[in-house]
């Protein structure tokens, strides 16, 4: 298939996960209509953790851009109609995350435009993540459910282990309203 020109396809949106949202059961939260659809690379961009979250007691994820890095992530597909859950959920309401278009490649070499979020706020500074200053450091709780949710849409082996050896909070063992601990 060729580059889509747009996020969305046939009254549905596009959506590319990197966070807690690589975990269906968390997106199905407040977007139960949501699909799986692929997995894929963002490049020229990596994770990085900034802010400090209520409901998961600690930093949660945002993409900073860094040429040579990438993410790997999930392109989910929505109803067209049910983009304010998306946002709601992510908080672009309250200021704290914006949306933007960005092109992902999957496995296969296909191009998709999908809908993805930053956090407003960037990092003061970027460093390694084994680096990360206490205040940046995401929950236990957080990374897990970002973990499952890669190994539950199979990402790459090595993404996987990249994501593993994330420095994290281990105070933060809050789990969002409508997550299942088990399912962690």
């Amino acid at each position: 298939m060729a580059c889509m020109n747009s996020t969305i396809m046939a009254g549905t949106l596009l959506y590319f996960a990197y966070g807690s949202n690589l975990l269906e059961s968390r997106l199905h939260i407040a977007n139960p209509n949501a699909t799986f659809f692929d997995i894929a690379r963002l490049e020229d961009y990596r994770i990085d953790f900034v802010g400090n979250s209520k409901v998961w007691s600690g930093s949660v994820g945002t993409i900073v851009e860094l040429p040579g890095c990438h993410v790997w992530g999930v392109i989910w597909e929505l109803p067209a109609s049910e983009i304010s859950n998306l946002d709601r959920q992510e908080g672009v309401h309250t200021g704290k995350y914006k949306a933007f278009n960005v092109s992902v490649t999957t496995p296969e070499g296909e191009t998709f435009e999908c809908r993805t979020y930053k956090q407003s706020l960037d990092p003061e500074e970027i460093v390694e993540l084994d680096q990360l200053p206490d205040n940046r450091l995401p929950s236990m709780a957080y990374i897990k459910v970002i973990i499952k949710g890669a190994k539950q849409k199979k990402l790459p082996e090595e993404y996987i282990k990249f994501l593993e050896s994330i420095k994290f909070n281990p105070e933060g063992t809050h789990t969002p309203k409508g997550l299942n601990v088990c399912d962690l």
